[in-house]
């Protein structure tokens, strides 16, 4: 329930704020009012014996509640808009009555806009009430009537009420617009459908969650480790980790970058987890396999002209076509010129053979494909991948497009790596859940220096001798059968 309350607190703010400002605006819209207070006693007229007195007492206290509806009520307000020279409409609404319990005493209270105007109309009720009574009780002798209501207190000066009516309004408008905005951010959370789970995310993909990276700001904008945050770095990392450690007998080489629908962050993904892997020291190749929106070559600042399709056309070699991003080992295949075809050109054998070289030449082959559902582009090319890895944007792509996205995958017959939950908000509970607001710097004194010498080559371990028999002719036979066993020669292992 708090978790609830927590997550969709903006709703239940936005309601605070919005109802507040609301009944204060209704409060000065109204103006100040203002109100007089009297009181009526309700008795009987006979009671010349105790038990006479007790019954009428039982009387009373039965016509009470009865007379604070007469209160309140059309002819009321008839008699004494006739008797004030207005209207009944302007009586109606200001008179208000409560009985106290036990008693037969009516509270009533006059409100009005105007003091004299308030004031006006309880002297009214003051002799028109009982009037009113005692032709309900008694229409044909009015005089005769078995009750009697007599007015205790006379008007009050009509005062306006503390706090104000813009201050009690504003007071009320918050409390009713905090309790409809919870109400509402409850109602979205429990109906919320998109992915802001690790779990359910599993559950649906049918694959885990491998990689997690958090809101960056310089990331939405650079889309490049360069430019971003320690933390955001240190997550693509644990990507690339986790990646190698999803098949250690045969780990996938050709892996295709993917997502349910656009603004995933596939492409971020695929250019960064690219990067990861070459500061590892892994050769790898980008291909940059989305042919409507291309995006690989613009946020690596590459050339974008020929590429993949004249590849595949058999237009261009290559090699000549490849482009190495900096010092890195990495390479990127861009689009190229844009194909009436795409889908046909994706899922050709061309397109087999070509990541079949690619793989030969690289430890790595990302391949950034087209979002899955709009468009049929990655569907023919995932049959060709050792596996697929889904972007999956929190709190935007849904479970149920995430379901079908893997569904499609599976009956292609491409095998789901896992997901990579992307713009995670750092104030999240999954981002709690992950460390997020945890540091672990460098130690004072410590940091890392360009000139620290490198790790030095693994020694290859010793080769284990192999014991060599020598050649015996005619061996004779032990005792047991069996022929005495044979000297065996060392090998010299000399000096290393």
């Amino acid at each position: 329930m708090w978790s609830t309350l927590r997550a969709g607190w903006r709703l239940s703010l936005a309601g605070l704020l919005l109802g507040g400002a609301l009944g204060y605006g209704l409060g000065l819209l109204v103006g100040p009012q203002y109100t007089t207070h009297l009181q009526f006693f309700v008795s009987t007229t006979d009671s010349g014996s105790t038990s006479e007195a007790f019954q009428g007492s039982q009387l009373a206290q039965q016509r009470v509640e009865s007379y604070a509806g007469l209160l309140t009520g059309r002819e009321l307000a008839d008699r004494v808009a006739a008797e004030l020279d207005l209207e009944p409409e302007d009586i109606a609404g200001t008179i208000g009555a409560t009985v106290r319990t036990g008693t037969v005493m009516i509270d009533v209270t006059v409100t009005d806009a105007s003091p004299g105007r308030a004031v006006g109309i309880a002297e009214a009720l003051v002799d028109t009430f009982p009037e009113l009574v005692s032709d309900v009780e008694n229409p044909g002798a009015p005089e005769d009537s078995p009750v009697t209501v007599a007015n205790t207190d006379r008007p009050t000066a009509a005062v306006q009420p503390s706090p104000s009516t813009a201050v009690r309004n504003a007071f009320v408008g918050a409390v009713l617009g905090l309790v409809l905005g919870s109400a509402a951010s409850i109602a979205r959370v429990l109906l919320d459908r998109s992915v802001t789970d690790a779990d359910a995310s599993e559950r649906a993909a049918e694959a885990p969650v491998i990689g997690l990276v958090f809101q960056d700001g310089a990331l939405e904008k650079h889309q490049r480790l360069a430019e971003v945050e320690a933390r955001t770095d240190e997550q693509y990392r644990q990507l690339r980790t986790n990646l190698q450690f999803l098949n250690v007998d045969q780990p996938p080489k050709v892996i295709m970058i993917s997502s349910a629908v656009p603004a995933e962050g596939k492409t971020t993904t695929a250019v960064n987890l690219a990067v990861a892997l070459a500061d590892a020291g892994r050769r790898v190749t980008v291909v940059e396999a989305d042919l409507r929106r291309p995006k690989v070559t613009e946020y690596l600042e590459l050339v974008g002209g020929a590429g993949l399709t004249n590849v595949l056309a058999g237009t261009a070699d290559l090699d000549d076509v490849l482009q190495q991003v900096g010092e890195r080992d990495l390479h990127v295949l861009a689009a190229g010129p844009t194909p009436p075809n795409p889908s046909e050109l994706l899922g050709s054998s061309q397109m087999a053979m070509l990541l079949e070289k690619l793989r030969a030449d690289n430890d790595y082959v990302l391949v950034d494909a087209a979002p899955v559902l709009p468009v049929a582009d990655s569907w023919g090319l995932a049959a060709h991948v050792d596996g697929v890895l889904l972007s999956v944007r929190y709190g935007s792509t849904r479970l149920d497009q995430l379901t079908e996205t893997s569904g499609a995958l599976r009956r292609v017959g491409a095998d789901v790596l896992g997901v990579v939950l992307t713009m995670v908000p750092v104030k999240s509970e999954l981002a709690a859940a992950h460390g997020h607001g945890y540091d672990y710097g460098y130690a004072p004194g410590r940091r890392p220096q360009a000139d620290a010498p490198a790790p030095a080559p693994a020694v290859p371990p010793l080769p284990v001798p192999v014991p060599v028999l020598a050649p015996q002719a005619d061996a004779p036979v032990g005792s047991a059968g069996r022929p005495p066993a044979a000297k065996v020669k060392q090998p010299n292992r000399g000096k290393r």
